[in-house]
């Protein structure tokens, strides 16, 4: 194994996830049977569309496959998928889920969102995420500054983890990749509002067609610009902001993951 590749995975270097985190409990070696999982979700931020939160479980084979020096050299480009093209990280996702022990995607629903504020929908798809794998982890590392009720026994909470952890990078890629694709899919649908570009995003350009048609069922309404653009349509008798579910809308369940497999 190269130096470089040993540096990465277990010293930090700056723009670099390692396994500095994972293995400061003096759980150097974790195996089978000591699971570990990295948790990071996208979308938090939008305007349309689901959350989606993505938990990753390393191998337990990598520590020794660390030492051996087989551990594979695409680790190398694993990073935060914020950094990371869309092609790059088009490429690293099926590397991921077939070199991974285990993750699971879970998508939040806009219409959960707003019955419950974003910040409780991004907790419940993280407990979602987790709960959905075989065996619980034995520790689970969070990106942010908050871990949910529901993983307080074994989480914990990273400022800027996609950026520090090796396994919250690797959900950060899973996460973005799986979103990316629901919102392109969801463009064929409402092909005028430029989901495939923006991805839900608040960007001039989807503000501009959120004004000129309307709001649709994917708008998550309990936001601002989406709320603020109801409000005339909801005080005129025709409601002329309330754009009509076309009968091939997505079923936006709880779970997508077999849709994206």
């Amino acid at each position: 194994m190269s130096g470089r590749l040993k540096a990465v995975l277990k010293k930090r270097r700056k723009g670099f996830p390692s396994l500095l985190h994972e293995t400061e409990e003096g759980l150097f070696g974790f195996s089978d049977a000591y699971r570990v999982a990295g948790v990071d979700e996208v979308g938090r931020g939008c305007i349309a569309g689901p959350v989606v939160v993505a938990s990753a479980v390393l191998p337990g084979r990598l520590v020794s496959e660390i030492e051996a020096g087989t551990a594979p050299k695409w680790i190398l480009d694993v990073r935060d998928s914020k950094l990371l093209s869309a092609e790059a990280r088009e490429e690293l996702e099926p590397l991921l889920k077939q070199w991974l022990q285990e993750f699971h995607v879970a998508f939040i629903p806009v219409s959960e969102i707003d019955r419950i504020n974003i910040l409780q929908a991004t907790f419940l798809g993280m407990e979602r995420s987790v709960s959905a794998l075989s065996l619980r982890p034995n520790r689970v590392w969070i990106d942010g500054n908050q871990v949910p009720k529901g993983l307080r026994d074994v989480g914990r909470a990273v400022v800027g983890g996609d950026l520090k952890l090796l396994s919250i990078a690797c959900a950060s890629i899973l996460a973005k990749v799986a979103r990316d694709r629901f919102m392109k899919e969801l463009s064929t649908t409402y092909p005028d509002y430029g989901f495939s570009d923006h991805k839900g995003y608040g960007t001039p350009e989807h503000l501009r067609a959120l004004d000129s048609l309307g709001v649709t069922p994917e708008h998550r309404r309990s936001f601002a610009p989406v709320r603020d653009r109801l409000a005339p349509a909801l005080q005129s008798s025709q409601g002329a902001f309330e754009f009509k579910t076309p009968a091939e809308s997505p079923n936006q369940s709880e779970d997508f993951e077999n849709f994206f497999a």
